[in-house]
Order: C-alpha cells, then sequence, then structure tokens
C-alpha cells in the first residue's frame, strides 16, 4: 500500500473528535463537502470503513477507533516536534561537535565561542584535539580546523585567525655549555622535541624560510609528542629546541625562561581556516559558530 497522506489522516483524527463534518471543516478552513470527499477517498484507499455518518451525527466506527487510537498521538508527536524545529530559529540549540589541534582551540576558537555559549545556554560545544586531516563528513563532525583554505571542494572554508609565524627556542638550561645554531642545518646537532603527524605517521620536518630561500630540517631527540603544548612544556624543562608557534613562545621568551634562535629562519604561515560542509541549509547553531569564529581584521588586530 502506498504512503498514506498525513494531511488526510490529520483530518480525520479532526472529524473523528470532534464527531461533526462541519465543526471539523471549520477548524481546519476546508469546506464540508472537500472534508467530506477526503474522508471517503481515506475510506477507500484504507479499504475498511471508518466513519459512521448519519443526518445529526458522526462517530468512529470499531476500525476508526482503532485508527484513531494509533494515529493521534504520533500526530501530537510530529507537531510538537516541528514546534520545537521551528523555535530553533529564534533560539538555537543543539551540539555543534568541532576537530581541530590544541592550539587552534586555545588560540583561536575558545576565546570566541566562550562568550557564545554563555548567550545561547543551549548550544552545546564539542571539541575534539586532532591534528590529522580529518574527514569531517565520514567522522560526523561539523566542522574542522586547518592552516590554509586548501581543501575538498565540497567544503567551505572561512579565515578564523591572521598569519601565523612559527619559532624555535630552548631553555638557558639546555643551552648552557653549548653553541646556539647559526643556521637551521645546524639544529641536527641538538636534542629537539619532535611532533608525530598522526595522518602519516612521520615525525614533522621543522620548515623554515629566509627571503626567497626554503629549507626542510628533520631534526632527532630523546621526545616526541602529538601536542604544541607538550612540546612547549619539554623545552621548559631543557629537553631541547622546540618548534611552535610564536604566539605560545612569546611569554616566555619575554620572561626569559627560554632563548629564541633561527629567528631570521621563522617563517609564517596561513592563518587557521574553520572548514565545514558546502550545504543549502546551515543548521542555526553552526551559522552562530562560523560567525563567531570568522577573523574580521579591522578588529581583530
Amino acid at each position: 500500500m502506498a504512503k498514506e497522506n498525513l494531511n488526510d489522516l490529520q483530518a480525520f483524527v479532526v472529524v473523528a473528535r470532534e464527531r461533526s463534518f462541519t465543526r471539523a471543516a471549520a477548524q481546519m478552513g476546508l469546506s464540508r463537502s472537500a472534508l467530506s470527499h477526503a474522508m471517503l477517498a481515506l475510506e477507500a484507499r484504507l479499504g475498511v470503513r471508518l466513519l459512521t455518518r448519519t443526518t445529526r451525527s458522526v462517530s468512529t466506527t470499531e476500525a476508526g477507533a482503532r485508527l484513531l487510537a494509533t494515529v493521534a498521538p504520533r500526530l501530537q508527536e510530529i507537531e510538537a516536534e516541528l514546534g520545537q524545529l521551528s523555535a530553533m530559529r529564534d533560539k538555537p540549540a543543539g551540539t555543534v561537535r568541532i576537530t581541530a589541534h590544541d592550539h587552534a582551540i586555545g588560540t583561536a576558537l575558545w576565546p570566541r565561542l566562550m562568550p557564545l555559549l554563555k548567550q545561547y545556554p543551549d548550544i552545546r560545544i564539542e571539541f575534539s584535539v586532532d591534528y590529522g586531516f580529518t574527514d569531517i563528513a565520514a567522522q560526523r563532525f561539523d566542522a574542522g580546523v586547518r592552516v590554509g583554505d586548501r581543501i575538498d571542494k565540497d567544503m567551505v572554508a572561512v579565515r578564523i585567525s591572521p598569519d601565523m609565524r612559527m619559532s624555535v627556542a630552548a631553555s638557558p638550561d639546555y643551552l648552557r655549555g653549548k653553541t646556539p645554531p647559526k643556521k637551521p642545518q645546524d639544529l641536527t646537532d641538538h636534542q629537539c622535541v619532535n611532533l608525530r603527524l598522526p595522518t602519516r605517521g612521520n615525525l614533522y620536518a621543522w620548515d623554515f624560510q629566509k627571503g626567497k630561500k626554503s629549507v626542510n630540517v628533520k631534526v632527532d631527540g630523546q621526545t616526541i609528542f602529538n601536542s604544541t603544548n607538550l612540546m612547549l612544556q619539554a623545552a621548559l624543562d631543557g629537553l631541547g629546541f622546540a618548534y611552535v608557534p610564536f604566539d605560545l613562545m612569546k611569554p616566555h621568551i619575554d620572561a626569559g625562561r627560554l632563548v629564541p634562535v633561527l629567528e631570521d629562519w621563522w617563517p609564517r604561515f596561513p592563518g587557521y581556516h574553520l572548514y565545514y560542509a558546502n550545504r543549502r541549509q546551515i543548521a542555526p547553531a553552526l551559522a552562530l559558530v562560523i560567525d563567531a569564529l570568522r577573523y574580521r581584521e579591522t578588529s581583530q588586530r
């Protein structure tokens, strides 16, 4: 049997409850004749009589009473859910799942999403720390963050931070009695704190740039992490040089806890971008998150 028309089922419920075609038609904004024909058509499709009609009243048959008891509660549930969905337009709600690495969350996402959460208590945000290039559709994330705007063709990228500068530094304790590197290749003679990339499983080679010259150096050391903050901590604890964003290094450099090296080789990279699936309709909660994170250079210098 073909799927039944919900409008006709709703009309049946109203007629059965009102026990009158006239009152039901007035309530639904239909003519009595149109409503009567709709009920006759419904009975014909189902192959059973649902209503007993007399000149004074309308009542349900045994089959009609059974259908009423089954359908009416479910239609109420559907109406209630649709009402809640409509309310979300004015009062956004729901969970937004974002995958990013810890530095992006701490510097670009959390400072701007924390006020949003306080303003919209029905919105929830789930952060998942990941250094890989996550397939957000396959992993059921709403959005992801990566450096630069190179994304798949079915995605949209929105800049959420200015360009970033990488930096290299070590603690005074580590450097005591050692010759600081004069060029990037000298790092191979030092202990360095490595980063393992989950996407390929290999260690990240440190990128350097001076003018038009680019250098890629594979370093070695006693420690390997998959977290920027832990790499920084290892450098502070004297385990060698760390290669992390300058905004993380700067407070420790200013305080003398870290000593910068190779500053004229520190490269710049495109800022963080939020990427999400290219859809016509975006959930209200995600739309608010995107707007809150969007980088506006004039107001965020």
